[in-house]
């Protein structure tokens, strides 16, 4: 059965994945010095056995000039060859009619090749070449002579380049053997604070203490990666000391309703229980007591709806969009009149795109709306009015309310603050603080004054959007129509 393709190279791969750093470095450091060593070798080689070659072929040249001499002083019959003395160096003369004759116990030569023959018969003067037709090679020159040629050949010794590359071969292993204990080294000593810093990491998720810095040591990406953790610590801290600041002004803001529930409830049950909950209690004052309960639990049901909101803080499944921002404001006044009737809401929007989240922005504007609807009298509307300015979107909720106080003001939009005139009122204390959030997370600007009706004045601006391109070229059709 055959093995899938690319199969082994995945393995390689999660394999390399799996080692650690300081091994990734020592692999690495090892396999390039091995590298290097073995590419210095073969250049060397390959200059070693140029060297070696080129010596060989001038040495047998300046032979074979001084037999031809020879050779042609005494003819190339009766030329006196000695018997062979030993070595690589071989010579042989070639006749006129193809015979040759060589020293008396010398090793027979390779047969004479087409080339060489052609020098011997009048052809070039010279010939340099190779024969490894035999278990031991030959490097043959062959020089013309009177009426043939002469003959001066070296076997191939390959044992200068064998113990070079041997040396070579000893020298490299204790390259990569020295590389490797470098690479370690250098790894181990170049990772000491990566070691150090996750300690410190290991330490901080151990023991919880957000509040422990890392020390900053080295330089570089050190320096930054130790940086970028001590800003994520830092992140971490404002979160949890958001958290724990949340929690506790929620338990606060939740004692006071959940008393008054409880003691209302307690008071009905303990009654109920002696038969007397008729008579201690009268029709209107049970009433009361319901109604009491009734808006309690509401304010109840608003505020942990609103902590939610806050509790969730930018996190939200909804996109970004564009869109005409006049339609979330008469979808959040329209809400805000089906919520509390009595509450009368005067519009005076303009069409003006943004891009953000809908659902946000219009729980912002209800929160707006709902904020002046506590205030204004309900003999005086709630005004609403949204138009372009400049590059902004601004929209303006205008109550004719008493107004906010000038301590107040600079607290208006914090969690939980109520002016003390707010304190009997229903509320939270957190839907303005909820505003202030879509505002900043759209990159825009929450602000308060005092309105020309004396009351509230809400102002929120955004960043404008131009319109889709239908939409632009239409308006600039009515425009030159008008």
């Amino acid at each position: 059965m055959s093995r899938p393709a690319g199969r082994g190279p995945r393995r390689l791969t999660r394999w390399w994945r799996r080692r650690s750093l300081r091994a990734r470095l020592t692999v690495i450091a090892a396999t390039a010095i091995a590298v290097s060593v073995f590419m210095a070798f073969q250049v060397a080689s390959e200059l070693m056995d140029g060297e070696l070659r080129d010596s060989a072929e001038m040495q047998l040249r300046a032979d074979s000039r001084a037999l031809a001499t020879t050779a042609e002083r005494a003819g190339l019959a009766r030329v006196e060859l000695p018997p062979y003395p030993g070595g690589d160096r071989l010579v042989r003369v070639i006749l006129p009619d193809g015979s040759t004759r060589t020293p008396a116990g010398q090793p027979a030569l390779p047969p004479v090749s087409g080339h060489a023959g052609r020098v011997a018969q009048g052809g070039p003067a010279d010939l340099m070449e190779s024969d490894d037709s035999d278990e031991e090679g030959y490097l043959v020159y062959t020089l013309r002579a009177g009426d043939g040629a002469v003959q001066v050949a070296r076997a191939a010794d390959d044992s200068p380049i064998n113990q070079f590359g041997f040396g070579m071969l000893l020298i490299g292993l204790l390259c990569v053997v020295g590389g490797a204990l470098v690479g370690r080294t250098v790894a181990r000593a170049g990772l000491a604070p990566i070691d150090r810093l996750t300690a410190a990491a290991v330490r901080v998720a151990h023991t919880r203490d957000l509040d422990a810095d890392i020390p900053d040591e080295g330089g570089g990406e050190i320096q930054r990666l130790i940086q970028s953790i001590n800003d994520m610590l830092a992140a971490l801290r404002d979160s949890r000391r958001a958290q724990r600041l949340l929690a506790e002004d929620a338990a606060h803001e939740l004692k006071t309703p959940l008393t008054s529930l409880r003691l209302n409830v307690e008071l009905l049950i303990r009654l109920d229980r002696r038969g007397t909950l008729d008579s201690a209690l009268p029709a209107e004052s049970r009433t009361r007591l319901l109604n009491d309960l009734g808006a309690q639990v509401a304010e109840l049901s608003t505020l942990a709806t609103e902590l939610t909101e806050v509790a969730r803080g930018d996190v939200s499944d909804e996109s970004t969009e564009l869109f005409d921002f006049a339609d979330v404001v008469e979808a959040a006044a329209a809400r805000a009149r089906s919520r509390v009737p009595d509450i009368e809401v005067a519009l005076d929007v303009t069409s003006v795109w943004v891009s953000g989240r809908p659902a946000a922005l219009q729980r912002a504007v209800l929160n707006l709306i709902d904020n002046a609807g506590k205030w204004s009298p309900a003999d005086q509307p709630i005004q609403v009015r949204l138009r372009a300015e400049g590059a902004s979107a601004v929209l303006e909720v205008d109550d004719a309310g008493p107004g906010i106080d000038a301590v107040d003001v600079p607290r208006v939009f914090d969690r939980f603050y109520r002016a003390d005139s707010a304190r009997g009122l229903p509320g939270s204390g957190l839907g303005l603080s909820i505003v202030q959030r879509v505002v900043d997370a759209h990159g825009g600007r929450a602000a308060v004054a005092r309105s020309a009706r004396g009351g509230a004045l809400l102002r929120v601006d955004l960043p404008a959007a131009a319109p889709p391109a239908p939409i632009a070229r239409l308006t600039a059709g009515d425009s030159a129509v008008s």
